[in-house]
């Protein structure tokens, strides 16, 4: 396989028509290499239209739904980023090639490991993998000035909106399956939040994800 030329056919044949045009998105794909974080068994999909599965019920989000994220989510050098379901580590080194830190928490202890081992392969020194369940937050380090959740939710616990900064930015994939909808949400100040919806899409439940109750009275 030619890499460089299978990057460019995913970046304009996959990406660029899901009107990502953020020629900083576009170029930031060129810079993290996707491939270096994609599991052996799977190489040859790293720059396919898919899921990729990561094992333990988790998997790398398709590159369109990434780029789509950091495009509307505009991480600036100065941003201290929060990251829950590190997966692969993927896209916590995209975030973390814009953002000045990110902290990423991983609820499985094998993906953890990877997630290390991807991101000092690649050289990005400015992410920190916690061991932990953040489905429901993860207040040290908070205020964030941008929450990413790597995973679906059916609903978004209020504990995000409470560790995001005013002017923050949280990206999440909320809904019941096979209709999620993809989220940006930001805070405008103490007490008030914008919710901009931008596309429909259809993947995996954060692990631990808290579930709605669904009793009626």
């Amino acid at each position: 396989m030619n890499i460089e030329q299978a990057r460019f056919n995913m970046i304009e044949q996959q990406i660029r028509p899901w009107n990502v045009l953020d020629q900083d998105v576009l170029d930031l794909l060129v810079v993290v290499k996707r491939e270096q974080f994609v599991p052996a068994a799977y190489k040859a999909l790293a720059f396919a239209d898919t899921e990729i599965p990561l094992g333990h019920g988790a998997s790398m989000f398709f590159p369109k739904i990434e780029a789509r994220l950091m495009q509307e989510l505009q991480v600036k050098k100065h941003e201290k980023v929060l990251e829950i379901g590190s997966g692969s580590g993927y896209m916590a080194a995209l975030l973390a090639t814009r953002g000045q830190h990110v902290t990423t928490v991983e609820i499985e202890p094998e993906l953890k490991e990877q997630a290390q081992k991807n991101l000092a392969a690649a050289g990005i020194a400015n992410v920190k993998v916690e061991l932990g369940n953040g489905a429901e937050g993860w207040a040290q380090g908070a205020p964030y000035d941008v929450i990413v959740i790597s995973g679906a939710l059916e609903v978004l616990p209020d504990a995000f909106l409470k560790q995001l900064k005013v002017g923050g930015r949280l990206a999440c994939l909320v809904g019941n399956a096979p209709v999620q909808e993809a989220q940006i949400i930001t805070r405008v100040s103490d007490t008030a939040y914008d919710t901009a919806k931008v596309f429909e899409t259809n993947v995996a439940y954060l692990r631990a994800a808290p579930v709605p109750s669904h009793f009626t009275f």
